[in-house]
């Protein structure tokens, strides 16, 4: 059964490119809730536990880079369908791909600066946003 929470992450390009009121409006104005909003700093440790998954992978050392360059949102949204409304609004990962009016057609510069991260599953979603947030810091 669909959960009704994802996990998003605006990611350092898109906080160095001044995007975060964008995306935001155009997260909340495609029926998300925000219930966990925060801007942070991944560390090194914090970026190869959140993608230990793709440690195996070529592009590892180069995404633990790139998500502690500079700061990121983080974000628990809920909708109804949440995570497969979440990856349609984000579109495809390599933003030439990607479908018109999504986040990362709009925003995203390649495949590695794609400006958003989204959930793929419900259980990922629950954890992702645990590891970013306290029961209390939801509302």
């Amino acid at each position: 059964m669909a959960t009704n929470r994802t996990f998003t992450m605006l990611k350092p390009d898109a906080v160095e490119k001044g995007h975060i009121g964008a995306i935001l409006e155009k997260i909340t104005a495609s029926g998300f809730r925000i219930v966990a909003l925060k801007l942070t700093q991944m560390t090194t440790a914090d970026a190869k536990a959140f993608y230990a998954v793709h440690k195996e992978r070529p592009f590892y050392g180069e995404l633990v880079d790139y998500m502690t360059r500079g700061p990121i949102v983080a974000a628990i949204l809920e909708k109804d369908n949440a995570v497969e409304d979440f990856r349609t609004l984000i579109g495809a990962t390599n933003p030439a791909e990607a479908a018109e009016g999504t986040i990362r057609k709009l925003y995203a510069a390649s495949i590695g600066e794609n400006a958003v991260h989204g959930s793929d599953s419900d259980d990922n979603a629950a954890i992702e946003g645990a590891f970013h947030f306290s029961g209390r810091d939801m509302f």
